[in-house]
């Protein structure tokens, strides 16, 4: 049984787990801020047509 051979894979394996995990825990990050700029987009849209109900509510066309 090779020792070294094998310390050197479970430390290469060990390593790519590290950075699977670093990696999944980046893109959970940017899905939570991606989505709370979502909600921060539609509040504000609501916010507007509660200030302006009245805008875009009618279309004027002469045909």
């Amino acid at each position: 049984m090779d020792i070294p051979a094998l310390s050197m894979v479970m430390a290469q394996s060990n390593l790519q787990t590290d950075i699977g995990i670093a990696m999944l825990d980046k893109a959970i990050d940017l899905g939570d801020s991606l989505g709370e700029g979502m909600v921060a987009m539609i509040d504000s849209a609501a916010m507007e047509r509660s200030v302006t109900p009245y805008l875009g509510a009618n279309i004027d066309i002469s045909v």
